[in-house]
């Protein structure tokens, strides 16, 4: 007997399980091409696995985790760009509050170098290995080639050798921080080209040669922190174009030259330490003025009076003059000053007796000593 042919429900029914078999095995298919997709990339796990190589950490195992195909899953101090799936951060602290290092109750000292197959992360925006206190050789070059990179902070190592001439190429660069390592050479003069770059730290290095004179094209910086080095030549006056620096720290170094009439057109400038350089003429009276509230200019050869130039936009937490070559009287003017917290003059050649009242009644007789001949409250009766 023939079979009856299906009617027209039970052909709909067919279409449906058909349709949702399709969906469930494209659904699987998807799935396997998906992991495949999100895990990173054969190259940038080489790259990793090549930079791990150059560095011996040899106390808390911060590179344990590094094993697996798949660098994007919990490698310790490696993250991946969520939508392209390669390596975008590297981020290795030191000191940090991580269970490792708590665990370990120490930090973390590291020794070797920074191998230039770091370079071969081509989506790399940031690159941090900070404070291990071992890790020498040069930043490399190669480095200036990875066109994401913003952040850069190799903060407390032992490299040595200049920074890249290339770096100016990096224009996404937002932090440069080489403090406290053994960096030698100049400033390379396309440092000026980092349009975004907000905070530069090269404290604490062997950095000579002069800061370049278009360092005003940084307009985007608000901290520029280069004490400790050995910079010379004159404080460039395009620095007043970085309108948005708010602290200014060239201590330490052998600069020269007078301090230029440029501070006061800078209207966040609050913290600005110009001591231990080779400043000479005079103070100028603008800067009394200006929005600066912690100004150190200590031991300099500055020259003359200290400008009469005080008022109410006078607010200082601190004031260092000591250790130059000021004469005269203390200027009545700075009791119209908002705000003075502490302020010292001492080992100069003033003369004359000290203001009463506020901010000297605060202040005790070593702010005032090694003079040629200041009296008064906290020294000497006149």
């Amino acid at each position: 007997m023939a079979k009856a042919a299906p009617n027209r429900g039970e052909r709909n029914r067919n279409r449906i399980r058909m349709g949702v078999g399709w969906f469930y095995l494209i659904a699987v298919i998807l799935a396997v091409i998906t992991a495949g997709t999100d895990a990173c990339p054969p190259s940038d796990r080489a790259a990793l696995l090549a930079f791990r190589a150059a560095l011996h950490e040899p106390f808390i195992g911060i590179f344990n985790s590094w094993n697996g195909t798949d660098c994007c899953q919990n490698w310790y101090g490696v993250s991946c760009d969520p939508v392209v799936h390669r390596v975008a951060d590297i981020s290795l602290r030191a000191i940090s509050e991580e269970p490792i290092f708590r665990k370990a109750h120490r930090t973390g000292f590291m020794s070797g170098s920074i191998s230039p197959e770091v370079c071969k992360l081509e989506r790399l925006s940031s690159l941090i290995v900070a404070d291990w206190k071992g890790i020498s050789g040069p930043v490399p070059h190669c480095i200036t080639s990875l066109p994401f990179l913003r952040h850069l902070d190799l903060i407390g190592n032992r490299i040595s050798g200049g920074i890249p001439r290339g770096i100016g190429r990096l224009h996404d660069l937002t932090v440069l921080n080489l403090a406290d390592n053994r960096i030698t050479g100049p400033l390379p003069q396309s440092i000026v080209n980092l349009g975004r770059l907000m905070h530069l730290d090269l404290r604490n290095n062997q950095i000579s040669g002069q800061l370049p004179g278009e360092i005003g094209r940084l307009r985007m910086m608000s901290r520029a922190l280069l004490s400790g080095n050995r910079i010379t030549g004159p404080i460039p006056p395009s620095i007043a174009n970085i309108y948005r620096l708010a602290d200014l720290d060239l201590s330490l170094n052998r600069i020269s030259g007078p301090i230029p009439d440029i501070f006061d057109k800078m209207p966040v400038l609050a913290t600005l330490n110009l001591d231990g350089n080779l400043l000479s003429g005079q103070i100028p009276p603008s800067l009394l003025k200006s929005g600066v509230s912690i100004l150190n200019l200590s031991k300099n050869a500055i020259e003359g009076r200290i400008p009469d130039a005080f008022g109410p936009r006078s607010y200082f937490m601190e004031i260092d003059l000591s250790y130059n070559k000021l004469t005269g009287p203390i200027p009545k003017s700075i009791s119209s000053a908002s705000y003075i917290g502490h302020m010292d003059v001492a080992h100069n050649q003033l003369c004359g007796p000290i203001p009463s009242g506020p901010p000297f009644d605060h202040l005790d007789a070593a702010s005032f000593a090694y003079n040629s001949c200041l009296c008064g409250k906290p020294l000497k009766q006149c």
